[in-house]
């Protein structure tokens, strides 16, 4: 039974599909031809249009592709370099702080040495000037001693009242001067 109906039902529609292309006046030979000519003009679009836009548009996602991988690429390489770089940077100021450091030692020690020359000099000046001293005052004394002994002798003369030779002058010179370096 429902092979009969389904019969009937496709007979219907075959029956009404031929009414509507008469009516609409459909030439099957004509239909033929424009879906022979419909494949052929879509098969040269296909290669001669759709085929290179696909073409273009696959090279287009492969250079795309290729650029992001590069920039990756980049991204990695840049990254390294600043790691580089703030490895140079970080022994560039401990390299710094060192030679700061060793300055600082060798002005200290250059410092020093010359207080020590300053001081040396200082003492030097010092025995110097005591040396000039002594030799001064050793100076003074002999000739304090030559005019106390002249004085001497020029008094005795006086208290005397005779004129005392040089010999006599010299002897009593003598005398003062013992008596006064004792």
């Amino acid at each position: 039974m429902n092979h009969i109906v389904f019969a009937s039902i496709l007979s219907d529609a075959v029956q009404n599909a031929k009414d509507t292309a008469e009516r609409f006046g459909l030439d099957w030979p004509h239909v033929f031809a424009q879906i022979i000519s419909f494949c052929i003009v879509a098969a040269c679009l296909y290669k001669f249009a759709y085929k290179p836009i696909l073409d273009v548009l696959e090279e287009r996602r492969q250079r795309i592709a290729s650029g992001l991988a590069n920039a990756d690429k980049i991204k990695q390489e840049l990254a390294r370099t600043e790691a580089l770089q703030r490895e140079v940077l970080e022994k560039a100021n401990v390299q710094a702080t060192r030679l700061i450091e060793e300055a600082r030692a060798a002005a200290a020690r250059v410092q020093e040495q010359e207080t020590q020359k300053a001081i040396a000099q200082a003492e030097q000046i010092i025995s110097k000037a005591r040396e000039a001293t002594a030799l001064e005052r050793s100076k003074m004394l002999t000739d304090l001693r030559r005019e106390v002994g002249s004085l001497v002798a020029q008094t005795t003369s006086l208290v005397i009242g005779k004129v005392l030779t040089p010999e006599d002058q010299q002897r009593l010179a003598e005398e003062t001067r013992r008596q006064l370096a004792a």
